[in-house]
């Protein structure tokens, strides 16, 4: 069946590579729009699929040994595909290349979500870890356990949220930044800058405009010459599409890897859809092509996905374009973010940056096109829905941290 033209049959083989939040989803959409062919869903993992936030909060702290989905599959009828590496796909062919036996397929979800961007150099060495899978996290347990000095390379949302449970574990932590600020490629300066006194307060070390020169045993060295004690390197320096498999089979990919999926998040070849980390999708909202590595994206793009297998596209959703959302809780603090900004864009603060609770609205000619939240849930509630509706603010009702955020829309 070509995607662009026909409804499911009952005897449609439907593969979904990628057994995330993504993937996971995807099949659960699937049935319960009524779904009626077959379902594989493959993972690379030997794992029964699990959800990946509690991982650097419940699960790295020994609070909880997993965080498993509570989906029974089998009463789904979904076949997993567990420990299965996926090599390829022939879209002429309409098959999976695994290192077993070719898949066939009639509908391909592509779900695999990113991978870690690694240390040179660093990727079998003893002690240095990444925070990315449950084996990395179980990996990490010891070190926690043991308070060794741990040094984490990169202070996005990982290593705050690792530096956050290693110093609640005892451990003393130094943070490496090559930026001049935390959270350099998400925020601008002027937003990141009280974020960067949280890592002080919570013990943490912090060192801004700091690059790794190389790893030795026991030690971090700096292009400065520093040296850095290390029992454990964590690194978190970002993410990128895992879609160098494939290579050759005709899929489009964007310039930073993704699957270049259209508005329907279906991929450039007929019958393949992609989804979650490992695609872009063309926002009308923002004008520009929005590549989202988080959560709330990899739950609410299967739903897209599946009103495109189930019906001809244009019954359900006619576009995947959502006003993006994630949440970080770090140092104490519940982080939320919704929207997109680019550079342009005018920010008004709501109360004091230095306080525990705090928000910030990002303003595109006059209309409400972002908001970042620090312990103010309701202005991230609020906030997100007045952007998905295109509301228009007055500034200075804005700016006052007294009123609520939803009674400056004009």
């Amino acid at each position: 069946m070509d995607q662009r033209s026909g409804a499911a049959l009952p005897g449609q083989r439907t593969v979904i590579v990628g057994a995330g939040m993504a993937g996971v989803q995807t099949a659960v959409a699937l049935r319960e729009r009524g779904y009626e062919g077959t379902i594989t869903l493959i993972g690379a993992e030997p794992h029964q699929p699990y959800d990946r936030p509690p991982l650097s909060k419940a699960v790295l702290l020994g609070k909880a040994e997993g965080s498993a989905f509570d989906i029974d599959f089998a009463a789904l009828g979904v076949e997993l595909r567990l420990a299965t590496e996926v090599t390829g796909v022939r879209p002429h062919d309409h098959e999976v290349d695994t290192a077993g036996d070719p898949v066939p397929y009639d509908v391909l979800v592509l779900a695999t979500g990113a991978a870690p961007v690694t240390l040179p150099g660093t990727e079998e060495m003893a002690g240095v870890h990444l925070l990315r899978t449950l084996d990395d996290v179980r990996a990490l347990r010891p070190v926690l356990a043991a308070q060794h000095e741990v040094v984490v390379v990169g202070a996005g949302w990982i290593g705050a949220e690792f530096t956050t449970a290693a110093r609640e574990a005892g451990c003393a932590v130094t943070v490496v930044e090559a930026a001049d600020r935390p959270l350099a490629g998400t925020l601008p300066a002027e937003i990141a800058a009280p974020m960067a006194v949280w890592y002080a307060q919570s013990g943490a070390r912090l060192l801004t405009g700091a690059r790794v020169e190389s790893v030795g045993e026991g030690a971090v060295r700096l292009t400065d010459s520093t040296v850095l004690k290390a029992g454990a390197v964590v690194v978190g320096v970002g993410a990128r599409p895992d879609t160098g498999w494939l290579d050759g089979s005709g899929i489009a990919l964007a310039r930073d890897g993704s699957v270049e999926a259209d508005a329907w998040l279906r991929a450039s070849v007929p019958d393949v859809y992609a989804v979650g980390d490992c695609a872009s999708f063309p926002s009308r909202r923002y004008g520009e092509r929005l590549l989202v590595h988080h959560w709330d994206n990899a739950l609410q793009g299967p739903r897209a996905v599946a009103a495109g297998i189930v019906g001809t596209v244009g019954e359900g959703p006619t576009e995947y374009d959502p006003v993006p959302y994630f949440w970080s809780e770090q140092f104490g603090r519940f982080v939320q973010y919704a929207g997109h900004h680019p550079a342009g864009d005018t920010a008004v603060w709501r109360g004091d940056p230095g306080g525990s609770a705090w928000s910030v609205c990002w303003l595109r000619e006059g209309a409400l096109v972002a908001v970042l939240a620090v312990g103010r849930p309701r202005d991230l509630a609020q906030g997100r829905k007045l952007i998905a509706a295109g509301a228009t603010m007055d500034p200075a009702g804005l700016a006052d941290p007294a009123l609520p955020l939803k009674a400056s829309a004009l």
